[in-house]
């Protein structure tokens, strides 16, 4: 059985489906017993799922409204 450290190294790839035949068994007989593992994946996926929805470029004003948040962030302390 796969350790938790071991299962975490190949989870983009278990995401990614490319893992072989032995690798997938192992990784979803551990996923069977490990919840925290179970979790993790799902923190993963959850995560995958809203970065695709970000757009791919960032906004041009972006470095100016980070300032501004900076500045008004610092004037209520």
């Amino acid at each position: 059985m796969l350790s938790c450290k071991q299962f975490v190294a190949r989870s983009s790839d278990h995401m990614d489906r490319q893992l072989s035949v032995r690798e997938r068994f192992l990784v979803q007989h551990h996923l069977l017993f490990c919840p925290n593992c179970r979790r993790f994946i799902r923190q993963m996926r959850l995560m995958r799922a809203t970065m695709q929805t970000l757009p791919e470029s960032l906004p041009s004003d972006l470095e100016a409204t980070v300032q501004r948040m900076l500045s008004e962030h610092s004037r209520h302390k």
